[in-house]
């Protein structure tokens, strides 16, 4: 299971740093790529960001290019998405997500294969 944490209430031009953490123990991140996506209200669901396992699988949406950057812990436990400069239009719940099925990030944004979500942690950004 993955849980989301982090969000909260900023200012325009202001940081957050949401967290992707997995359960059970012995649970590791490290086995499939982790993508967030984000949905806001009365909007469809977007793909934010993705990681794979390998070196240079990484895939930002133009929106978030150059602000957002996705980390993973050494213990393979956590991945988070530092979240940067952040605008008014990126309010939204942002959720992680994994699978078996998601072998790499070639298929990101689209979330088939993605069997694993959280449960969500809602992002508000003040003008």
């Amino acid at each position: 299971q993955l849980a989301e944490s982090g969000g909260g209430l900023v200012q325009t031009g202001g940081s957050l740093r949401l967290s992707c953490a997995a359960s059970p123990p012995g649970y590791t991140l490290d086995y499939y790529p982790v993508a967030w996506f984000r949905q806001a209200p009365g909007k469809e669901r977007e793909g934010v960001a993705c990681m794979g396992r390998g070196d240079g699988d990484e895939y930002y949406s133009d929106s978030v290019k150059g602000r957002f950057t996705m980390v993973r812990d050494n213990a393979g436990k956590s991945v988070y998405l530092q979240m940067n400069s952040l605008r008014p239009e990126d309010t939204a719940v942002y959720y992680c997500a994994n699978g078996r099925a998601y072998s790499d990030c070639s298929a990101f944004p689209s979330a088939d294969g993605l069997g694993n979500w959280g449960n969500g942690t809602p992002v508000t950004v003040s003008s």
